[in-house]
C-alpha cells in the first residue's frame, strides 16, 4: 500500500478574517495527490515559514505522507536531519556567495563521502543513478530549487532524505573509519591525489562545523581524530611533463600549422609558455590588459626587431560548466586567482610572445569587446577546441614513444615550463612568483624539482670560490 507522494500541491497563504474584516489568523493550505490539508497560525510569519518548509522539502524531492501530509523533514524528532538533508541545505547556504569552480568542488566532494551513509536495502536506488541525481541536481541549489526536477530523480532524492542515516550518526566510529576510506579512496580502491583528498576532507570538516552550529551534533568529531591513511606527499610538478624550450617552440610551431583554428591558438598558447598563464586568464585576455611595444625597423638586419611586453591582468574565466556558473554560461568570471576583485597582476614576456601576438593581431584583430582570442564565429575560444588543437599538435609532432610519456600532455604543462625556464635561467624566485601568480613559498614547494637543479650550480660556484678542482662529469 503506497503511504506517502511526490505529487504535491502549496497553495498561496489564505488570511483568516473575523466578522470586522480583522485578520485573526493565516491559513497554510496544501495538498498531496488528492487529499487536501490546512494548518492556521496566529502570525503571518509563523504561517510562512511553515510554508517555506513544504516548498523547500517539495524541492528537496522529500515524499509526503498521505495520513499526515508532511514530508519527513517536519515529522522527525527535532534536532535531527538525514544526512542528505544536512547536505543538502550546506549547499544551499553556501551556493549565493561561492564561485562556480567551489560550488562544483563542494559537490564533488559531498558524493565521494555519500555511500558511508547510504544505508544497504532492497529498495536502495542504484549507485550510479544516486551520483548522478546528486551530482546534477541535489547539490546543485539553482537547478533543485529554481527548475523543474525530473520524476526519477525526484524519487531518488526523495529516498535519499528519508533513509540516509542521521547526522549523529557521525559520532559512531565504524562511520570514521568508513569516511576516511571515502576521502581517501576512489570507489575501485586506488588513492586518490593529495590534493583530492585534502579538498575533501575540508570540505566534510566544514560540513560537521555547519551541524554543530545548526544544533545537530555536539563537536565536530574530526577535530579530535587523525587520519594516518591521507595521502602524503606536497604539491609538485613532474618534471616529465615539462618541455624544454626546444620542445615547447616545436609544440607551438606545430599548433599553428593545424588547419583552421591552429594559427589562431599559436599565440594563445604562446601566451601560457612564454607568459606563464593559466588557460583562463589567457582565455579571458583583452585588448586593455595588452602593453605591447611596436616593432622598430632594423636598417642593419632588415627585420623588425621586438621588445618586451607586460600583461596588466584583472580578471579570469575558468572553465566549470554551465550548470555551475549564475550566467548559465560554461565560463565563470572571476577576479585572479588568490586576489580581490579588482586587484591587477602585472606579467613580463620577452620579444618572442611579442612578435606572436603582433602577427595574431594583425591577421586576426581584437573581438567586438576587444577580446584578444575569439572562436571562429566570435565570442571566447571553447575549452574542447584548444584541447583538441593541442591533442593534435602533440600528435604530429612528437614521436609515438614520447606520446606515451607525460610530456606537454596538458596545455597547462607550458605553464610550468615558463616558470621552471625563468628559475633556470636565475630569475629572482620572487619576481618569478609575483609573474605567475603565486606566494614564493608556493613556488618553492610546487617547483622545487627545478630548484634542485639551481641548487646544485650554486655550490659548485662555492666550490670554485674555495679552490676546489672541477669535478669530472
Amino acid at each position: 500500500m503506497i503511504s506517502s507522494s511526490y505529487k504535491v500541491r502549496v497553495w498561496k497563504l489564505e488570511a483568516r478574517r473575523n466578522t470586522k474584516g480583522k485578520i485573526t489568523s493565516y491559513r497554510v493550505l496544501w495538498q498531496v495527490e488528492q487529499q487536501s490539508f490546512k494548518e492556521s497560525f496566529k502570525l503571518y510569519a509563523q504561517a510562512d515559514g511553515f510554508r517555506s518548509a513544504l516548498l523547500t522539502a517539495q524541492r528537496r524531492g522529500e515524499a509526503f505522507d498521505l495520513v499526515s501530509g508532511l514530508p519527513p523533514s517536519m515529522t522527525q524528532p527535532k534536532g535531527d536531519m538525514s544526512w542528505y538533508e544536512l547536505t543538502a541545505a550546506y549547499v544551499d547556504m553556501k551556493w549565493p556567495d561561492a564561485a562556480a569552480t567551489t560550488r562544483q568542488t563542494i559537490a564533488e566532494s559531498l558524493i565521494r563521502v555519500m555511500p558511508v551513509f547510504v544505508p544497504e536495502a532492497k529498495n536502495s536506488p542504484d549507485a550510479r543513478d544516486v551520483r548522478s541525481a546528486l551530482r546534477q541536481w541535489g547539490y546543485n541549489t539553482e537547478y533543485r530549487t529554481g527548475r523543474e526536477v525530473p520524476p526519477e530523480v525526484r524519487k531518488v532524492l526523495g529516498w535519499l532524505a528519508r533513509n540516509t542515516l542521521s547526522v549523529k550518526a557521525v559520532a559512531d566510529p565504524n562511520i570514521l573509519r568508513g569516511l576516511q576510506r571515502a576521502v581517501t579512496r576512489r570507489l575501485d580502491g586506488k588513492r586518490f591525489s593529495p590534493p583530492v583528498a585534502r579538498k575533501t576532507r575540508s570540505v566534510l570538516f566544514n560540513v560537521l562545523d555547519y551541524a554543530v552550529e545548526e544544533k545537530l551534533i555536539d563537536g565536530n568529531p574530526l577535530s579530535s581524530v587523525k587520519w594516518t591513511a591521507m595521502p602524503k606527499g606536497k604539491r609538485r610538478v613532474d618534471r616529465r611533463a615539462v618541455p624544454n624550450p626546444v620542445q615547447a617552440r616545436t609544440l607551438l610551431a606545430g599548433v599553428g600549422a593545424l588547419p583552421r583554428s591552429g594559427p589562431r591558438l599559436e599565440a594563445f598558447f604562446g601566451t601560457m609558455y612564454y607568459a606563464g598563464l593559466r588557460p583562463e586568464e589567457a582565455v579571458s585576455l583583452n585588448k586593455r590588459n595588452l602593453s605591447l611595444p611596436a616593432p622598430a625597423w632594423n636598417e642593419v638586419s632588415g627585420e623588425y626587431e621586438y621588445d618586451w611586453g607586460e600583461f596588466h591582468l584583472d580578471r579570469a574565466e575558468p572553465h566549470v560548466g554551465h550548470r555551475w556558473t549564475d550566467s548559465g554560461k560554461p565560463r565563470d568570471e572571476r577576479p585572479l586567482k588568490s586576489r580581490d576583485e579588482g586587484e591587477e597582476r602585472t606579467v613580463a614576456f620577452p620579444p618572442d610572445l611579442t612578435r606572436l601576438l603582433w602577427r595574431h593581431i594583425r591577421t586576426f584583430g581584437y573581438g567586438p569587446d576587444g577580446r584578444l582570442f575569439c572562436a571562429e564565429q566570435g565570442g571566447e575560444i571553447p575549452m574542447i577546441t584548444y584541447t583538441r588543437a593541442w591533442r593534435a599538435a602533440r600528435r604530429a609532432v612528437l614521436t609515438k614513444e614520447v606520446q606515451a610519456t607525460p610530456l606537454a600532455k596538458r596545455p597547462y604543462d607550458l605553464r610550468h615550463a615558463a616558470v621552471s625556464t625563468q628559475l633556470a635561467a636565475g630569475v629572482d624566485p620572487a619576481a618569478v612568483a609575483a609573474w605567475a601568480g603565486h606566494s614564493v613559498a608556493v613556488l618553492m614547494e610546487v617547483y622545487a624539482a627545478f630548484l634542485d637543479g639551481g641548487e646544485a650550480v650554486n655550490r659548485a660556484r662555492i666550490e670554485k670560490m674555495l679552490g676546489h678542482k672541477p669535478r669530472a662529469t
